[in-house]
């Protein structure tokens, strides 16, 4: 198994830092020419990443969760999400490939095909699913959840929403690095801004802290999806700033520091109605994707993301020089 990026960059964690990979590296990188207006396109393909039940960026952060959480002896997850989750998904797919249980907290969203065919995935998965309708029910329900799913005096091991935890956003951060190193083997230059959508927060926030320790100047764009969280570029900063104390806690060097200020910029126009409510302009972007680029979206991330980036780009507002678009969607 071939070590991340993370632990080349800073070898004293590869110890206090278990990692298992679960899919194969590097995610490539190319132009999508005829897409954008005025910028130089690129795409960094996350869809493919995965050698289990599904794929996309939510792999990404199992890689560094499930070793953690057989470090601290648990024998299931608890997490929650929406009811067509692709983080839930994820996390019971390769937890079971692990050996641990997994329990998921839903909440309720608006239903379309494919949050019913998750839904469907979901209850194959194996996982315990406890539909609690609403935030607020959820937050009552959870001392309940972390006994109903304890063994013995052992709690399981909780997630947030999407795995953005400090520690789950290294997935993000191992995703930067390989973005540096295909920036430094000249397979695209060096971007001016690195577009993902926003639903947790733990994808933008590693990417900020990843890319400065690539070394690239490269800013993160996060288009805002989800109305149920705080997600402004200070909460996200504040996210990439827990990650950089638990990289020096676990033993990186303490001189280690987090993205700038400036690092991340949020734009939350692009919601719409709210967190799974589709947006014309979403749908736009998705036909327009799939027929110039070949890309594979949805309606309630990725589609969103892009669609803020084309407008972004026809309004001249993302600067000179390339973007790259971070394709988080992988379905299987």
């Amino acid at each position: 198994m071939s070590p991340p990026l993370l632990h080349r960059r800073c070898p004293e964690l590869a110890d206090s830092l278990p990692f298992l990979r679960l899919g194969g590296a590097p995610t490539p990188v190319r132009r999508l020419p005829g897409l954008a207006e005025r910028a130089e396109l690129w795409v960094k393909d996350e869809s493919g990443y995965g050698d289990g039940g599904w794929g996309g960026n939510k792999v990404r952060k199992l890689e560094w969760l499930l070793p953690e959480a057989r470090r601290r002896g648990a024998r299931t997850i608890l997490t929650v999400g929406g009811l067509g989750t692709n983080w839930g998904l994820a996390a019971a797919r390769y937890a079971r490939e692990a050996g641990l249980a997994v329990a998921v907290g839903l909440i309720d969203h608006p239903v379309d095909e494919h949050v019913r065919a998750q839904l469907d995935r979901l209850r194959a998965s194996g996982a315990t699913l406890h539909f609690l309708h609403s935030k607020t029910r959820l937050v009552l329900a959870a001392p309940w959840l972390f006994v109903r799913h304890a063994h013995g005096r052992t709690l399981p091991y909780y997630l947030p929403a999407g795995g953005s935890s400090p520690l789950g956003t290294l997935g993000a951060v191992e995703i930067a690095l390989e973005l540096g190193a295909q920036v430094a083997a000249g397979e695209l230059p060096e971007p001016t801004w690195l577009v993902t959508a926003v639903g947790s927060g733990g994808t933008a926030a590693g990417l900020a802290l990843g890319l400065g320790l690539a070394g690239l100047r490269t800013r993160v764009l996060g288009i805002v999806v989800n109305d149920t969280l705080r997600l402004d570029s200070a909460a996200v900063l504040g996210l990439a700033r827990r990650s950089t104390a638990l990289l020096r806690s676990r033993g990186a060097d303490p001189d280690l520091t987090g993205p700038a200020p400036d690092a991340i910029r949020t734009e939350t126009a692009w919601l719409g109605d709210g967190y799974a409510r589709p947006t014309t302009a979403g749908d736009r972007a998705l036909a327009r994707a799939r027929a110039r680029s070949g890309l594979i979206l949805e309606r309630t991330y990725t589609a969103k993301a892009l669609a803020a980036l084309l407008d972004l780009d026809a309004a001249g507002r993302l600067d000179d020089g390339p973007v790259v678009f971070l394709q988080t969607h992988g379905p299987r």
